[in-house]
């Protein structure tokens, strides 16, 4: 029986992390057509019947689970198909496509914590597995590529979402991203904010003044997003954002905020394609008002860009 963990909100570097002696490693090597789950996706089976991940809706995770005890009994890596061209013709996949699944019993855990690792140093990592054996590897930033032999898949760091601001909006902002196991940052010069989010210390820090901290690192995967009522807060935070290599910047606010924005960051130096980068009023769904609306709808702005950007 599948343990509930596989219900739970959860990350790719979840997954490997998970070590345990006796486990089996399932990975979508293969794809046709639509699918729940993208390429790459892991899941992991342990002997004591728990799991963590999914690679579908839920419709094939049963049967997974009972070949994963099979693979892991024998020691031997299977490939397992479903849907379309799938010997199991009682499974079917509701999105119409085909999945095409590795178990690897027993997995070299160095390797996988040594992935582990480097994506939550937010390295881009490629793991590659050998179809036969099972045998892993890890390579810095390599292409995704198949062959006969062996399948070699590109994870990049999620994205982490630094948040700037105080009020309802950042606090429950910064609280959806928690509860989704994004990586998140709040700064605030809101105490009570602070406090209403909670978190860990270093995630969770106390502005007193309009500029981003030094030692905060932005890398190309980060995305700053800035909730004020107090606009005043913004023009120095975003100048500096701006010569960050962030991939999303935006802030909240009406156009007129974002027009008299745009003049505060060029008076500071930054030239009007930079400015142009700011992106607001922010969101997918137009003039947002409820703070919970709006969380959902920032985040899928920037989960769009980051997906538009792989």
């Amino acid at each position: 029986m599948l343990g509930t963990d596989t219900m739970h909100s959860f990350s790719t570097v979840d997954v490997f992390q998970q070590a345990q002696p006796n486990s089996v490693l399932a990975m979508i090597v293969g794809m046709e057509g639509p699918s729940y789950r993208p390429l790459g996706a892991v899941m992991r089976f342990f002997s004591d019947g728990s799991s963590i991940g999914t690679l579908s809706s839920g419709c094939i995770e049963a049967d997974l689970w009972m070949h994963a005890q099979e693979a892991l009994q024998n020691y031997e890596c299977r490939i397992l198909k479903y849907g379309r061209g799938s010997p199991f013709a009682d499974i079917q996949l509701p999105c119409g496509g085909g999945l095409e699944i590795i178990l690897v019993p027993r997995p070299n855990e160095n390797v996988l914590s040594e992935i582990a690792e480097m994506l939550k140093d937010r390295v881009p990592v490629t793991i590659s597995i050998d179809f036969a054996s099972g045998n892993l590897e890890c390579w810095i930033d390599k292409e995704t590529t198949r062959s006969q032999t062996r399948f070699s898949f590109r994870y990049i760091p999620e994205p982490r979402l630094i948040v700037f601001g105080k009020g309802p909006e950042a606090a429950t902002f910064t609280a959806l991203a928690e509860t989704l196991n994004y990586q998140n940052i709040l700064l605030s010069p809101d105490k009570n904010t602070l406090r209403t989010v909670g978190g860990p210390s270093e995630f969770r820090q106390h502005m007193t003044a309009s500029k981003i901290p030094l030692d905060l690192k932005i890398d190309k995967w980060s995305a700053i997003i800035l909730f004020f009522h107090d606009h005043d807060w913004e023009p120095k935070i975003l100048h500096a954002a701006l010569r960050s290599n962030a991939f999303y910047i935006g802030a909240q606010g009406s156009q007129r905020a974002r027009e008299e924005r745009e003049v505060s960051v060029i008076a500071l130096g930054a030239s009007h394609s930079d400015a142009a980068r700011i992106k607001g009023p922010i969101g997918l769904i137009p003039s947002a008002r409820d703070p919970r609306t709006l969380a959902v709808s920032v985040l899928a702005e920037v989960l769009k860009e980051h997906k538009d950007g792989e």
